[in-house]
């Protein structure tokens, strides 16, 4: 028989036993739950890095910090066109995911630059204006095909070691835009006149204003991303210090060409001082002036050049594609970009980077040091073998000793 005091002593143990039981299983769950909580605060911050990455990739610039002011500057520029952007990079990124794209180059934002391209210019051509909701339907569609248009495009340029660029944001907005129009009820674009009076007789030196020139270089770096505030421009500018001044003075000295180009074209002062005419030359001196080529003073020279090749191609394009209700976008930018990337040569000093290895300038060029001096102690290496090769075939040095007697 269990006496009394024997059954309170086990009744006691037993509620000690529940008690420590739901003490652990609390802790337990805690633990649990706070893992579960830093790991969705990885995954939040890692597609925050991810994103504004690739905002900052339209300017070849892989860094979160030159992501964030960029973003910065669009909200500076238009709040709504900001959140556009901003949700085009999202779907962009996420549907890179979901297709199973490579996850460095996800992770480096280079399946959502396209989709922040979109974004912002669909919120730009739309005849809604400002916070028509509806938007976000067409915005969220085109970027999520952003990342076909550009794992299609890139299976046909990797055969040439080429990117793909702005090809994607360029055939979908303009299909979007084509699609559309100007007369679409739900959708409508602005409407875009053919340019058949690219030289107005009032524009002459005398009305030229020197403050809104000086400006408009500024104002071109800004219109990369469809912005003609020259505070968003400053600090996309201050993005690009930050991460390469190398491409920060290519940016300000391909704009710069570009305005030249509208002069020398007698283009109207107001497109000038738009930043319509710095906009593709800008990333065309960027891209050849240190990204894919190393900087030497030939490829400077050839950057320079290349910029106003493109702005002599941005007067073609935009004059053409008028006439079909289209906007240049970023066309003479790639057409004159790659054009400049098939250039063979044989002057050691003008030096095609591969694809993978694509950097910064200024680690581009340390990579290119690091290559020579791997490559000439390679041939030291192989010099000095070829000249051991005849002494072990001969046995040794022939040594002839003489006595004498």
């Amino acid at each position: 028989m269990i006496c009394r005091r024997e059954v309170t002593v086990i009744l006691e143990l037993n509620k000690n036993f529940i008690e420590y039981s739901i003490w652990f299983s609390l802790s337990f769950k805690s633990e649990e739950s706070c893992w579960i909580s830093l790991l969705g605060q990885a995954v939040v911050i890692q597609l925050l890095d991810c994103i504004f990455r690739g905002v900052a990739q339209v300017m070849f610039v892989n860094n979160p910090l030159s992501g964030l002011l960029v973003v910065a500057g669009l909200f500076v520029q238009n709040p709504w066109w900001a959140l556009n952007g901003l949700l085009g990079t999202l779907v962009s990124t996420g549907s890179a995911i979901l297709l199973g794209q490579s996850r460095e180059a996800i992770s480096m934002g280079l399946h959502g630059y396209n989709g922040t391209l979109v974004g912002i210019l669909m919120a730009v051509f739309s005849a809604k204006g400002s916070w028509y909701w509806w938007l976000l339907l067409p915005n969220v569609f085109t970027s999520m095909l952003c990342p076909v248009v550009s794992s299609a495009l890139s299976s046909l340029a990797s055969k040439w070691d080429l990117p793909v660029f702005t090809l994607p944001f360029n055939i979908l907005v303009c299909l979007h835009i084509a699609a559309t129009g100007a007369a679409h009820p739900y959708f409508p674009e602005v409407d875009i006149q053919p340019k058949s009076n690219l030289h107005p007789s009032n524009d002459s030196i005398q009305s030229l204003s020197i403050s809104q020139l000086f400006l408009s270089v500024p104002v071109g770096v800004g219109q990369v991303y469809g912005c003609d505030s020259p505070w968003t421009g400053g600090l996309i500018l201050l993005a690009l210090l930050l991460c390469s001044p190398t491409i920060c003075f290519h940016a300000m000295l391909g704009s710069a060409a570009g305005i030249f180009t509208g002069f020398a074209l007698a283009a109207p002062h107001r497109d000038i001082y738009s930043g319509l005419w710095g906009y593709n030359s800008a990333l065309s001196c960027i891209a050849i002036g240190g990204v894919f080529y190393v900087l030497t003073w030939q490829t400077h020279l050839l950057a320079i050049i290349c910029a106003l090749f493109s702005a002599y191609m941005t007067s073609a394009t935009s004059k053409l594609m008028s006439v079909l209700a289209l906007p240049a976008c970023t066309w003479p930018f790639c057409l004159s970009t790659l054009i400049f990337l098939l250039i063979s040569s044989e002057i050691p000093a003008i030096c095609r980077l591969p694809l993978p290895v694509v950097s910064y300038p200024e680690e581009n060029r340390r990579y290119r040091r690091q290559l020579k001096a791997s490559e000439k102690a390679q041939h030291s290496q192989q010099s000095g073998s070829q000249e051991e090769a005849p002494l072990k075939e001969s046995g040794g040095p022939n040594v002839q000793l003489v006595v004498g007697l």
